[in-house]
């Protein structure tokens, strides 16, 4: 027995000598056959495959002051974020590559559109501080938002992991009621995945049966296949213990597939003592080394941080060399989908530059087409324009009818106040000229007001159907739609200001009391034989019949200009120059400016393209290895 613990000791003393001459150097010998299947998920993860299937991963989680942090420091070598409360409050994928061709030390953080390069490490804490400040706000909030931390040195392991913020029961000032409920859905979204790998950080001062962690851990994965624990502060453990912690480790507990690691981090006299990690590490080894109970477990490789790393990057491998045909068979399965779905799918704009180009004339020729039919009178849609111009043109010819009684009474009153006041010897109805001039202009002049009324209901007019033929031809390109719009409204604003002058100009006109003399003596004997139709009582009226002849012909008059007016300037004009103006965007427009989609339809094809490129890339990588 006695020569059974001797060789205990020296294997035990063997192990903590090759740990020393390893300090700093993580599992190199692994190098060759670990680095490419790291690199495969995450070049696979820089595609965005994470948003079609999950992917190989190590998720960390942890009660809050579990170690969780201390673990991470300890691996990747820098100083991270540390205090009391919530320190993680954004998922932190730290990346860890192994560089040995002359490059000492460089990382690169990145989070949204940020991407900041630096090569010291002191810097680290500093940037994960101010990148969690910016995405979730100063203070204590969360978000789920990844801040993407890759450090490349020759004494990292090459590893890839999530740092998950630590799980909390209780809100403290400043943070929201349901914290605990935000952090516990932000956590289940990592590790519920079949892909993801556990780490679940317990310390070994706690009942490990009740922390939250492993409990959430085990929701997930019940047969614990994908859950490796790891315990921290062994150093702060009640003495009498020792043996429980041993019986954990040894997974006689609560088992585990991939076990328990037991390890020693920086702790805050270290940290205060400024004790760097390198020497951290190697008290981590004489800890062990020299503890009563948990020496052994240095010969189990079942301590220190060096155990901790290399098992991690070998358990990960050995899950991504597992989950490679799982990853190609569902790209191949989604691919065969996608081009289904896309066949179809309505068809945009082609890629090539010179067929985008002719798209583009397309397009703007098929409204320029169908501009110039509307102003003919075809139909284009469902409503014919000319049909509504006709009612509105209606309107306007049904008013001027209606003022012809009341044209009549004034024209007889002026007549009888003529008689009454100022007829001298002549007889009955010849009144003065004059006085029939400046009635006739006193009453057309009353006309101008319906006549732009009517000028303001036909341009509404035109003006939605020239948009709806805008939005029809250019649905899914608002570029394009933007500029038509704008110079409809510019075009049919200004053809108004014209069409106003020209019939406030016709009005004028008017004042002239001018017809040609067969055309009124035909319209007095027209209106002489409807006369002789009236009853005696009508008869016996002194109506002035040539007053009334005069305002037949006005009314005749308007009743064809106005909308001739009307018509010409606000339709058919204004159609060619909107024609003109968008024909003139096939020379100077940037093409792909004006074909940028943006409708239901167009945006669904886009991201059925998007997916359909980053899964080809995907299938590409992934036949190397399957």
């Amino acid at each position: 027995m006695m020569a059974q613990e001797q060789n205990r000791k020296r294997d035990i003393a063997d192990a903590g000598e090759t740990s020393k001459s390893m300090e700093g150097v993580f599992h190199n010998y692994l190098e060759e056959k670990v680095r490419p299947y790291i690199d495969l998920i995450d070049s696979l993860r820089q595609f965005g495959i994470e948003e079609d299937l999950a992917l190989p991963t190590i998720a960390v989680i942890g009660d809050q002051s579990c170690g969780k942090s201390s673990v991470l420091e300890a691996v990747s070598g820098v100083a991270l974020p540390r205090g009391s409360g919530i320190v993680t409050r954004c998922p932190l994928e730290l990346k860890l590559r192994n560089i040995k061709c002359g490059v000492q030390w460089k990382a690169v953080i990145s989070y949204k559109e940020k991407f900041i390069e630096f090569d010291d490490p002191s810097l680290v804490e500093n940037y994960v501080e101010a990148a969690q400040n910016e995405l979730a706000g100063e203070g204590v909030g969360i978000c789920d938002e990844l801040i993407t931390l890759e450090i490349m040195a020759p004494d990292v392991c090459d590893l890839t992991l999530i740092d998950l913020p630590g799980i909390a029961r209780v809100p403290v000032k400043g943070q929201p009621e349901d914290v605990g409920y935000q952090i516990k859905n932000l956590i289940l979204k990592y590790i519920e995945k079949d892909q993801t790998i556990n780490l679940v950080v317990v310390p070994c001062n706690v009942d490990i049966a009740t922390t939250e962690a492993l409990k959430m851990a085990q929701e997930v994965d019940p047969e614990g296949k994908r859950t490796l624990a790891i315990l921290t502060k062994p150093d702060l453990i009640d003495t009498g213990t020792e043996k429980n912690i041993l019986d954990i480790v040894r997974n006689q507990v609560i088992p585990l597939s991939k076990g328990y690691i037991i390890v020693k981090c920086r702790g805050q006299k270290q940290i205060n003592d400024r004790i760097s990690l390198a020497e951290a590490t190697r008290e981590e080894r004489e800890f062990f080394r020299d503890h009563k109970f948990f020496s052994c477990l240095l010969y189990e490789e079942k301590a220190t941080i060096q155990c901790l790393a290399t098992k991690l990057t070998q358990d990960l491998v050995d899950h991504i060399k597992k989950s490679i045909p799982l990853i190609s068979d569902e790209v191949k399965k989604q691919l065969w989908s996608l081009r289904k779905e896309l066949s179809h799918c309505e068809a945009g704009p082609p890629l090539d530059p010179l067929k985008r180009k002719a798209f583009f004339i397309n397009v703007i020729t098929n409204f320029y087409d169908k501009i110039n039919r509307l102003a003919s009178g075809e139909a284009v849609n469902n409503e014919n324009l000319f049909i509504l111009l006709r009612s509105e043109i209606k309107v306007w010819k049904d008013h001027l009818d209606k003022t012809k009684k009341s044209f009549q009474k004034m024209a007889q009153e002026v007549v009888d106040e003529y008689d009454l006041k100022h007829r001298g010897r002549e007889l009955p109805g010849f009144s003065d000229y004059k006085v029939f001039e400046m009635m006739v202009q006193k009453l057309v002049i009353q006309l101008s007001g319906p006549a732009t009324d009517t000028l303001r209901a036909i341009s509404d007019t035109i003006h939605k159907q020239f948009s709806l033929v805008s939005k029809t031809c250019f649905l899914k390109y608002p570029f394009i739609q933007s500029v038509a719009m704008n110079k409809i409204d510019n075009t049919l604003s200004n053809q108004r200001e014209k069409v106003e002058r020209r019939i406030m100009e016709q009005f004028k006109m008017e004042q002239l009391v001018y017809t040609q003399d067969d055309i009124y003596f035909k319209t007095l004997n027209e209106t002489r034989s409807k006369g002789k139709q009236k009853t005696s009582e009508d008869q016996q009226a002194k109506y002035p019949e040539m007053l009334h002849a005069y305002y037949e012909i006005v009314v005749q008059r308007l009743a064809d200009q106005v909308p001739m007016l009307i018509q010409y300037f606000m339709l058919k004009e204004s159609a060619q120059m909107l024609c003109s103006e968008m024909l003139v965007l096939m020379d100077g427009a940037n093409v792909d400016d004006a074909l940028r989609e943006e409708s239901d339809v167009s945006r669904n094809r886009t991201n059925l393209q998007n997916r359909m490129d980053r899964l080809t890339l995907a299938q590409e990588k992934l036949s190397n290895f399957v």
